[in-house]
């Protein structure tokens, strides 16, 4: 199998190449990146690092595309520019892509094309959300509703296409090590009235759900990759302190975050109980379904 990355300097695309280089069948990594000279020396060369799709030739063999670039989404505050920032890099790629599957001379079987569970907007109850909920109106929910349309047209071309909706993903890096600063110093709480729901994925579950995407070639359309035990805003947080053995009593207010974040505040303020049925239903397993385990291992 030959695979096409990109994002792929990121968390979640370094983790998912990583994984790929110990598979023996996995013949070949094409990882895009702006940066591919860093890409090369991050893999030792053994990825064919590039920076631009159009390196890539008509008659390149590739048997599937992992799409999962896009600009942090809270790495800044969102100001309009930054917004429009946030669509070009994960609308705009994802067009790219399309460009490069229409050239090549034989389409890859499978695009497994990034998402996040900010398509399902701003919920403001309890009830669980699978792939058949629609989405409430918002930027993210606007955001990641052109995303997933500018990657379905590759059905279009006879490709199959997996719609990857993604939640917070839990590691050594992203969110979480942004987290642990404040939590160690035992500053830290949860954020606001802290019943807002959270759902989260282990990084090494959400690296074995993209392949299985891959793999099983029944599968298409949505799915959400969280585990299938969302916790609270407070109940994480709660959790994170006892896996650092601090306290995790000290409230961030909501409107501290707004100030930070303007109307990217809402990603952490308001939440989303995400389920994966269709993954489940599918017979995936997750490695680490309970939010303890996965802390355990990335902060201890």
């Amino acid at each position: 199998m030959k695979c096409l990355v990109t994002g792929a300097s990121g968390f979640i695309g370094s983790a998912l190449i990583d994984r790929w280089l110990e598979d023996e069948s996995v013949e070949k990594v094409i990882a895009l990146s702006r940066s591919p000279e860093s890409l090369s020396s991050r893999f030792k060369g053994k990825v064919a690092a590039v920076g631009d799709l159009k390196q890539i030739a008509d008659d390149e063999a590739i048997d599937c595309i992992v799409n999962l670039a896009g600009e942090p989404i809270l790495d800044k505050r969102w100001s309009e520019q930054r917004k429009q920032d946030l669509y070009n890099s994960r609308v705009g790629t994802t067009e790219q892509l399309l460009a490069l599957c229409r050239r090549l001379k034989q389409p890859p079987g499978v695009l497994v094309s990034g998402s996040a569970i900010g398509f399902y907007g701003n919920q403001k109850d309890d009830r669980q959300l699978d792939e058949q909920e629609a989405g409430h109106p918002c930027f993210a929910h606007h955001l990641c509703h052109d995303w997933e349309n500018a990657a379905l047209l590759a059905e279009e071309l006879g490709i199959r296409v997996c719609l990857s909706r993604t939640g917070v993903v839990i590691g050594h890096g992203g969110a979480l090590q942004r987290m642990l600063l404040p939590f160690r110093l035992g500053l830290g709480g949860p954020i606001g009235h802290g019943r807002q729901w959270m759902s989260w994925i282990d990084l090494e579950d959400m690296v074995n759900g993209i392949d299985f995407l891959v793999r099983h070639e029944t599968l298409s359309g949505p799915f959400n990759l969280t585990a299938p035990t969302p916790v609270t805003n407070r109940e994480f947080s709660s959790t994170l302190g006892r896996s650092l053995n601090r306290p995790a009593f000290m409230p961030m207010p909501g409107m501290v975050m707004e100030l930070i974040l303007g109307e990217g505040a809402e990603l952490l303020t308001e939440g989303q109980r995400v389920v994966p049925q269709k993954l489940l239903q599918a017979g995936f397993e997750f490695s680490y379904p309970e939010l303890q385990q996965s802390l355990d291992r990335h902060v201890n």
